[in-house]
């Protein structure tokens, strides 16, 4: 897919639990700030709670701009919270990434801007011969990547830069989320990345900031 006329984003992370989502939404909200009618999407969503719905998706339709049609915003949605590929086989669904690269283009026809939301970590299985690596590759959107401030963060984020730059992707911008308000020499971590990643740092979030906070300390890629 060639990339949009339109700014769009794939957001993904170092892992699951880092911050994908709640970074997506300061983005979100930083870009409402400057007028610009942007949409969150989560291709792939796994987990839900007894109303059928998943938390990550909730967050990001409350945080965009404008309203989109649930099934263009979140195409496959899993009720088990565990692996996409391997509640999509229990399921019986494959994941089809044609039909998420249509949905993505109807958003982006709709909205300004689009930040789309990866699951887990980059190389997520989504399938026997499919994994979130691919759904980036055939988007062909610049990455965010939230790198989750922890013991172990250096090695997680080096071997993502390896693994989007494999792919030819443009890592565009990342992101230091601090999830552990008690981690180590803090610093000296963020020192190490910002040092090795060939992108630019596009903000350093605190633990426990809420989301409007979060915006204010992020400049958009």
């Amino acid at each position: 897919m060639s990339p949009p006329n339109k700014p769009a984003w794939f957001v993904t992370g170092t892992d699951t639990e880092v911050g994908k989502t709640f970074v997506c939404c300061a983005l979100l909200h930083a870009l409402r700030k400057q007028g610009i009618k942007a949409v969150g999407m989560k291709p792939v969503a796994a987990g839900t709670d007894a109303a059928g719905r998943n938390a990550d998706v909730e967050r990001l339709l409350a945080a965009s701009a404008m309203q989109a049609p649930r099934e263009l915003v979140n195409p496959y949605l899993f009720q088990p919270a565990i692996a996409p590929h391997i509640a999509a086989a229990q399921a019986g669904v494959a994941i089809d990434i044609a039909r998420i690269v249509t949905a993505f283009a109807a958003l982006s026809d709709r909205a300004d801007a689009v930040l789309v939301e990866g699951v887990g970590g980059f190389c997520v299985p989504l399938g026997a011969h499919l994994d979130t690596a691919d759904l980036a590759a055939r988007l062909d959107l610049p990455i965010v990547l939230v790198v989750g401030m922890r013991l172990g963060c250096i090695n997680h984020a080096l071997l993502t830069q390896q693994a989007i730059g494999a792919r030819r992707l443009q890592l565009c911008g990342w992101v230091a989320n601090r999830i552990d308000a008690k981690m180590t020499c803090f610093e000296e971590n963020l020192a190490a990345l910002s040092e090795r990643i060939a992108a630019p740092l596009l903000g350093v979030i605190p633990a426990n900031s809420t989301v409007a906070q979060a915006a204010r300390l992020l400049r958009c890629p």
